[in-house]
Order: structure tokens, then sequence, then C-alpha cells
């Protein structure tokens, strides 16, 4: 798949599904291959991103078996029990899969290098390398803490009490899975909480975990490291990063009505649903349950008059990946939105924050970056579109302003769709199901 453009559409309808949590799939495959006997996985994302994370571990001696693509079957080797693998560790365009096993190797004694794709390699990996060289992990990498790098695992590894520098589930995550092979307990404090789906996933293996609010800024996770952890069945709920698309398209395109079932709703995961709210969004929460620890509901979304709001800098741990989808819905608002604080944007996939205001520009949009706010000044009825957007490689811009051209005046087309792949592989099949008109662009 090279471009894709997407035209204007009235009243997307239908009840869909999205697939599989990126996050749970990848903590799934990470923390069950760590377990004694057979986890199995329903629902795990099959995109290149998780792809790529179970592809590592089998190269590391965990056996993965795939009976359909709603089951798969992860035969653990205990904590402890990876193998150095005989060839270096490609993940492609993952960030989250290479952060989190960076951590889930590195107490281990063994080698190993790894290597990503051309955006991947732009990435930083030092806010990784820091707490894990305080366990006594080395790794050596390419100047400005980029891959290729390599991480030789600690031998006597330290537990440690690590304070993050800024919010951010992927350090976290990497610290925790780091703390499963080392004696003792290993502690992260948090002063913004984070989605916390590794602390769920170990907690349901049966590792004991602690989670205490000591302060309105201080959170502390505490694990004791080398459990037994056992075999589990995982369900994998419906990715709301994912979720993101389809909603924000049926609220911005007249006369929609749109279902989205089994969208994973954990508390730490829904700015996105909070903010849209405050701008006027109908979004009806129905069938609410829980799975595994995990609260999981269907969406019913409708075309919606939304309004610009101010979304406040502490909101950024619980939407960071929906800003994308976020700038488009302030697009097609009346009036001013503000985001606040996204810092973090910058060392995404790309850099999320000068790619979300160059594409908007280009569309027609007016767009302010002011330090590391965003402000956007929306009318529903000025996108003028009828450009070719530079996604970057960066999956989440591409699929955003796709969406855009669902409300612009004249198509908007994005150059690259193949990296929509990594998360979100059925987009444009499901997209156009319920109404959408994207096509490959000649």
């Amino acid at each position: 798949m090279t471009g894709l453009v997407s035209a204007s559409v009235k009243g997307l309808q239908g009840t869909i599904g999205v697939p599989g949590d990126k996050s749970i799939s990848h903590r799934a495959l990470m923390i069950g291959g760590m377990a004694v006997g057979e986890t199995t996985i329903r629902g795990l994302l099959l995109g290149d991103d998780v792809l790529c994370t179970a592809a590592a571990l089998e190269a590391m001696g965990v056996t993965i078996d795939r009976d359909s693509d709603e089951l798969w079957r992860v035969h653990g080797v205990g904590v402890g029990g990876l193998k150095e693998p005989n060839n270096v560790l490609d993940l492609r365009n993952s960030g989250t899969g290479a952060r989190l096993l960076m951590g889930l190797v590195a107490t281990h004694p063994i080698q190993v290098q790894f290597t990503g794709d051309d955006s991947l390699r732009t990435r930083p990996m030092g806010r990784i390398a820091t707490p894990l060289s305080q366990m006594g992990t080395q790794v050596i990498a390419r100047d400005g803490d980029k891959m290729p790098l390599t991480v030789i695992g600690a031998r006597m590894a330290i537990p440690i009490q690590y304070a993050l520098p800024v919010p951010s589930a992927q350090i976290k995550s990497a610290v925790l899975l780091a703390g499963l092979n080392t004696p003792g307990e290993t502690s992260v404090i948090e002063t913004r909480p984070s989605r916390d789906h590794t602390e769920l996933m170990l907690r349901h293996f049966g590792a004991t975990i602690s989670v205490e609010d000591e302060a309105a800024d201080r959170r502390v996770i505490t694990l004791t490291g080398q459990p037994e952890l056992e075999s589990k069945e995982v369900i994998v709920l419906g990715d709301p990063s994912s979720a993101a698309f389809p909603l924000v398209a049926a609220l911005i395109t007249p006369g929609s009505e749109v279902t989205i079932q089994n969208v994973g709703l954990n508390p730490l995961r829904i700015g996105l649903i909070d903010t849209l709210r405050e701008m006027g969004a109908q979004i009806e929460v129905t069938d609410a349950r829980d799975q595994a620890g995990e609260p999981v509901a269907d969406l019913v979304v409708k075309t919606s008059q939304i309004k610009g709001v101010v979304v406040p800098p502490e909101r950024a741990p619980s939407m960071i990946d929906e800003y994308p989808i976020l700038a488009v819905a302030a697009a097609a608002a009346d009036g001013i939105t503000r985001m606040q604080g996204l810092a973090e944007l910058r060392v995404k996939e790309s850099d999320r924050l000068a790619a979300i205001a160059d594409g908007l520009v280009a569309c027609g949009v007016a767009v302010e970056i002011d330090g590391d706010d965003l402000i956007i000044t929306g009318d529903p009825d000025q996108i003028p579109g009828g450009v070719t957007v530079e996604s970057r490689m960066d999956h989440r811009i591409a699929m955003s302003f796709l969406v855009l051209g669902m409300t612009a005046k004249n198509p908007i087309a994005i150059d690259d769709a193949h990296h929509i792949a990594t998360s979100f592989p059925s987009f444009l099949t499901l997209m156009n199901e319920i109404g959408g008109k994207i096509e490959e662009n000649s």
C-alpha cells in the first residue's frame, strides 16, 4: 500500500469492532512468555508492531503457536528463562515493543542487539537506558541514545526505586519488567498516573505488585521480584486508540451514528472521550462490563456540534496517542482548542507536534504552536483540503488526516499508508464499511 485519498461523505452508519489493544497485546505476549505453562491469548492485535514482539520472543526461546487469528498459545520459559538470540532483534516501527523488551531482557545474563526501521532509529532510548543502568545493565547505543543498540544484561541485578522524569508508561513498564528477574522490590514513582496495563497484567499472572497513592503527585508502584508467574487466559479488548478514528469520524461527519463494540475503557486511557464530551460530543457508553480487571463497553457515537476547549497538560498521559485525531476534531469544532503540555509528542513515531501542525496548515486550518502547546482555530465549514499530507512514517498521522478528508471540502491524501498496518491493519476496510470513501491514490 502506498498513498491513500479520502473524500467527504455523509451519514456514516453501522456497528463495528476495532482491533485488539496494542498495549495489552504486547504485554500479554511478554508476560505470558515469562510464565510457566501455556498462556492462551484471544483477540491479539495482528498489527506489525505486535508481530515483531512475538518474533523477538521466539528468537529468545519462547514458543508461540498461532491456532488462528483469534487464538494464540504462548509456552512460557519462566522468569529468567530467556536465551540469547542468534541474530539482531528488528522491531521495525514498534517503539513500545522495543522499549519494553529492553526492560525484559535487561536483567537476564544475555546480550541482545536491537534495531528498527528509519523512524524507530531516530527515537531516543536514553530514558529507558538510564534506569536500566542503575540496575546493573549496560546499554551501548549510537550518539543520541539511538538504535541500533546493544543491551548487556545484568548478571546480578540490583532492585531500584526510580522516579520517572516524565509521565511515561513505557519507561515505567521497562523498569517493572526488568524487576521481574531482580531479587527484592523494584519500585517506580509517578507524579501523574500513566496507563497501568503492565501492573494489571502482572497481577493477572500472579505477581505481587502494589500501587499506593502517597500524595496527589506521588504514586508508588512496587513489584516483588522473581515470582513464579502462572499461565493464564487473556482476552484482549478493543483498542481505544484505534476506536478513536471511527469515533471522531462519526462525530464530525453529518448524519452519522456508529456503534463501536468491545472497547477497552481503562480510566487511564479515556482522556480523549473526556475531552470530546467537554467539547459537546454525543458518546453513549452501553453494556459496560469487566474482563480480567479491565473495564470494557460499547460506544454509540452520533454527529455532534462540538466547540473548542482547553485541554490541560495533566490529561496528556491518558490520551498521549490520541492527540493527532483530537486535532482533527478540533479543526472541525467551532472556536479555539488549546492542547497544553505536548512535549512528549516530539519523541513519538515522528515529531507529532510538528506533523499535526504542518498537516493542518496544509489543509487550510489555522494553527499555532506556543512552546509545547498546540492551538487550533476550528471552523467546521472552512476546511479546504485538496492537498497531500506527509505521514512521516507515522500511522496515527496517516489515519487522522484520512478522517479529516471525510469532512473537508476537497479530498485529502496521505503520501504513504504503509505504516497504518503497525496498529490498525483493517483501517481501510472498516472505515469504508461504515460509509467512508478512502481509496488508493494513483
